[in-house]
């Protein structure tokens, strides 16, 4: 892939699903957010998986891409943490509150980023 903010989210999207994430969803958010090119939302069901989660994207991508987060803001204990590459932003939320806020209802005109978990692409 040419676009190296698309490769940085499909690297967080990847990480969050090794730590088991939960329905992680990319969506390019080019033209409709003037804070980044791209808006992941995933969630969690427990303080320890939220943190678990974001911990392992960080290190994850830092192997994969050599990026860091710029920013985190949030902590687990919040039930909500804003992983701030620059040009992706990751939004890890206890399902409580994904389901609560409705980010994905924010971004109804952004184009979502179809992907698929490395076990699928393993099968085929």
């Amino acid at each position: 892939m040419s676009d190296a903010g698309e490769k940085l989210a499909l690297a967080c999207a990847h990480a969050a699903d090794e730590t088991k994430a939960d329905d992680i969803r990319i969506f390019d958010v080019r033209g409709i957010s003037t804070i980044t090119d791209f808006m992941i939302v995933c969630s969690g069901a427990s303080m320890p998986h939220l943190k678990a989660i974001s911990r392992d994207i960080e290190g994850k991508v830092d192997e994969i891409v050599g990026e860091r987060a710029f920013r985190t803001e949030g902590k687990a204990a919040t039930r909500w943490v804003v992983l701030d590459f620059i040009d992706v932003m990751v939004h890890v939320l206890h399902s409580e509150m994904r389901e609560l806020y409705a980010l994905e209802d924010l971004w109804g005109d952004a184009k979502e980023v179809i992907w698929r978990p490395e076990e699928e692409e393993n099968e085929d």
